[in-house]
């Protein structure tokens, strides 16, 4: 059965469990208003529930039976149902009043889950991973550099079901955004689907620029007149983090490419080039993503090798101090030995004699060393 039909017989057939137990829910608290920008007043995981008819607000419908019982009564417009975080038993009603498919529902509710795009009927299910750049005085080898959640959308004929998990990635400003912009969207549930991945794509861009300001500043330190000593942890936290965001980025180009794809039902016609635009500027931050992957390594690389010529230089001028030590140490030595028969030990200059040619021994070794760059 199609989803309209579906939304029909759950018009029609008003005893469904779903239905009533949203409307029970709405009679216990009064039909409190969960238009509130942050979190729901009843404290559950509502953000937000408005219908919008023609790409505007209905200020009538305040929540979830009312939105769904106008949308379905004239057939015009969209329920735009926002949460945060659901639990099982709180989606269970929504997944029934929609007919949402058992293992979307799974994923929204489990989370953890890769950039994908799957199609349930004439429904569509899309997942995308946020990502958000950590603040930090200086970057240290455990300094947390990117922050990932995730934004779920489910898509129907007259409504759109987003769920976000992670403290970061609001969709309240990109609301406000849509909402100034009617035209957009009355295009339906295709321009939320837009919105919510371009908001998410552009901050992928905003956080490689972020990041690329870390790698500049260890390019800078392991480039220093005393580089080798810069800590490598830096360059190895960094390319942990970056793999992170990759995670986040990479598998969202072949969702975004499907969505523009002319033979997406779901997708408006006139959605669909607004999503190549999306996937242009994913490519663009996959690519700086490599760049950058790359950068590390040969950062770490001349790092290394930099330690290595800084222990060669060490090596260097310890064996130089050595021999000019091993001078004096085999002469004392050998006068040491305490023999009757020395040369020049009755001598009256033999001592400055041999304190001299020390002297001059070392001094050639030293003036050699200097010479060939060993001190």
């Amino acid at each position: 059965m199609s989803m309209a039909g579906n939304l029909r017989k759950v018009t029609s057939f008003g005893a469904v469990d779903g239905l009533r137990r949203v409307a029970r829910m709405a009679r216990r608290h009064k039909r409190v208003d969960l238009s509130h920008p942050a979190r729901s007043p009843l404290g559950s995981s509502v953000v937000n529930c408005v219908a919008y008819e023609e790409g505007r607000r209905v200020p009538t419908c305040v929540n979830l039976v009312d939105a769904v019982e106008r949308v379905r009564k004239t057939g015009e417009g969209f329920v735009w149902l926002g949460l945060h975080e659901p639990t099982a038993q709180e989606f269970a009603g929504i997944a029934e009043l929609f007919d949402l498919h058992p293992l979307a529902v799974e994923d929204a509710i489990e989370a953890h889950q890769r950039p994908k795009v799957e199609r349930y009927g004439d429904s569509l299910f899309a997942v995308f991973k946020t990502v958000c750049y950590v603040e930090h005085e200086e970057l240290t080898a455990t300094s947390e550099v990117v922050n990932t959640g995730e934004i779920m959308v489910f898509v129907g004929h007259d409504f759109v079901i987003t769920v976000r998990h992670g403290r970061h990635g609001s969709l309240g400003p990109m609301r406000e955004e849509l909402e100034a912009a009617p035209d957009q969207l009355a295009k339906g549930p295709s321009a939320v689907l837009h919105s919510v991945a371009d908001h998410v794509v552009d901050e992928y861009l905003n956080v490689v620029e972020s990041v690329q300001a870390d790698i500049d500043q260890v390019e800078m330190d392991v480039f220093a007149t005393n580089g080798a000593r810069a800590d490598p942890g830096r360059i190895y936290q960094l390319k942990r983090e970056l793999l992170e965001l990759k995670r986040a980025v990479v598998p969202l180009g072949r969702p975004l490419q499907e969505l523009s794809d002319r033979t997406a039902r779901v997708v408006d016609t006139e959605i669909q080039a607004y999503f190549r635009d999306v996937s242009d500027h994913q490519q663009r931050a996959t690519e700086q993503i490599a760049a950058f992957d790359e950068l590390l390594n040969s950062i770490l690389q001349a790092h290394l090798a930099q330690v290595t010529v800084s222990q060669n230089e060490d090596m260097r001028k310890i064996t130089a101090w050595a021999a000019m030590v091993a001078v004096p140490t085999m002469v004392c030595g050998v006068y040491g030995m305490n023999f009757d028969y020395m040369p020049e030990t009755h001598w009256r200059y033999g001592y400055g004699m041999v304190i001299g040619l020390i002297s001059v021994v070392c001094a050639a070794l030293y003036r050699g060393f200097r010479r060939n760059g060993w001190l």
